[in-house]
């Protein structure tokens, strides 16, 4: 049986991380709403990215793990963008001054700061 950690991108942009052991099943209950309050009030949601883990432990220790990232990390990880992610995951004291290109695009892009 294969276990899911997922980020939805809510209507609102804003991004909702979770874990599941049926992925289908789980995107049509946010898309329905009343599952979640988060989603429910932010609908429509898209799967933004989504992984499968061999235990439930692996998938929720992903899920509180990318929870807590910034809003480009989890970007960098949906776009499989390993530069920006490693960039991102340095504090901001550490980053190097040269950007990957990569992670000009994603400033560029974001709706929300």
């Amino acid at each position: 049986m294969a276990f899911w950690c997922y980020i939805l991108r809510c209507s609102d942009a804003k991004y909702y991380t979770g874990h599941t052991d049926d992925l289908e099943r789980r995107i049509a209950e946010h898309q329905a709403g009343g599952y979640c309050d988060f989603t429910s009030r932010r609908l429509p949601a898209e799967l933004l990215w989504a992984q499968n883990f061999p235990t439930r432990h692996e998938a929720l220790e992903t899920e509180l793990k990318v929870k807590k990232w910034s809003r480009a990390k989890k970007e960098a990880l949906a776009n499989s963008d390993w530069a920006s992610l490693s960039h991102f995951s340095k504090p901001p004291t550490e980053r190097s001054t040269i950007r990957p290109p990569s992670v000009s695009r994603l400033r560029s892009t974001r709706t929300e700061r």
